[in-house]
């Protein structure tokens, strides 16, 4: 059976090369005589693994060596707690509500102490950002807290648009990491679930300043406390090891590819053409959000006549294109244009979709 065309949000395609090379090891990883799920995680087989997949983080995304890198487990939703529990000490914090993921961060955050919302775009239906003049910053805040794409309502905050504002910057970049360039040193925190652009899901990517570790209280679990994971090397106890080895290959990957600078000018091409499906339609498929902060990862759109979205979907399935049913809190079409999408892919979408509009609009 051939391979489909996905577009799923999460988790998300891989690239096929990733995929065949694992298959080929998995009985046997490089001649240790087992696969990397069977193998010791403090081994030097896996160690060996663990490092060479930090090594190649760091090099592609440029991360200065003031900053830890953490392999961790929980996704990006424990980080909604786990942040709070290390960086607050006592103070407040400030949140940037422009999506679903970023109000279910501020939310969590608010069980955990004292948080404020800096701005918040839902009246707007979360389609576009705030302005300079609706954020409402603390200047004492213990760390302002964005999320820089949203995968639901498909709003990215540009890179120019990220500055600095007196006080650590977190960032869930779960959707988008790796598909562009990204200035690390503007942040204090970056954190990302795994089953967007860096592997299967499991494992949870935490960069983090090393003025920012040993914050926290003595009253959090050992676990959850991130100086305590950073001088365990991310194994206090035992990692997701396979999740981290298809990382690690898909870093290897994304290196092949022209690092990140390579990737960001073909996401930006399979984008453009989506975007121009769509506006281009007369109407038939509408995407709500600002151009200004489109994102290039989630793109969702809905349909004139809401009674054919099930008719898309069904016909989208028999033509091998998967995952593209919107998230149920907002309904519609949503394509998710990952790295491991290929520029093939999303013209096989846009001749389906023009197509459709023939024959239904």
């Amino acid at each position: 059976m051939a391979r489909a065309w996905n577009f799923s949000a999460g988790p998300a395609a891989l690239p096929e090369e990733v995929l065949r090379q694992a298959q080929e090891e998995l009985l046997d990883w490089h001649g240790a005589g087992c696969s990397v799920m069977e193998m010791s995680h403090r081994g030097k087989e896996f160690m060996s693994i663990l490092a060479e997949a930090e090594a190649d983080l760091r090099e592609l995304m440029g991360i200065p060596e003031q900053y830890k890198v953490l392999f961790l487990q929980g996704g990006a939703t424990q980080q909604f707690a786990q942040i709070p529990m290390n960086l607050l000490a006592g103070r407040s914090a400030d949140y940037i509500v422009t999506g679903s993921w970023s109000k279910k961060a501020f939310k969590e955050a608010q069980r955990i102490g004292t948080v404020r919302c800096a701005a918040n775009t839902e009246e707007s239906g979360f389609t576009r950002l705030p302005t300079a003049e609706e954020i409402k910053l603390d200047p004492f805040a213990a760390y302002l807290h964005v999320c820089t794409n949203e995968t639901i309502h498909g709003v990215e905050i540009p890179a120019e648009r990220i500055a600095d504002t007196g006080v650590p910057l977190v960032a869930d970049m779960s959707s988008h990491i790796l598909s562009r360039p990204v200035p690390v040193e503007k942040f204090g925190l970056i954190y990302a679930g795994a089953q967007k652009n860096i592997g299967p899901s499991g494992v949870t990517l935490v960069i983090i300043h090393r003025d920012l570790l040993g914050m926290a209280p003595l009253t959090i679990p050992t676990i959850m406390d991130y100086a305590v994971m950073a001088e365990n090397g991310s194994m206090l106890n035992t990692p997701p090891t396979f999740g981290i080895y298809v990382a690690g290959l898909i870093f290897q990957w994304l290196k092949c590819q022209g690092g990140l600078a390579g990737m960001a000018a073909v996401n930006a091409a399979k984008a453009e053409t989506l975007y121009a499906c769509i506006d281009g339609s007369g109407g038939f498929y509408t995407n709500p959000v600002d151009v200004d902060c489109r994102s290039r990862m989630n793109v969702p759109f809905t349909l004139a006549d809401a009674r054919l979205d099930a008719v898309f979907l069904e016909e989208a399935k028999a033509a091998g294109l998967l995952g593209l049913k919107g998230h149920k809190s907002v309904g519609g079409m949503r394509a998710s244009l990952y790295n491991a999408v290929s520029v093939e892919a999303v013209q096989v979408l846009v001749e389906f979709m023009n197509e459709f509009v023939r024959r239904n609009g």
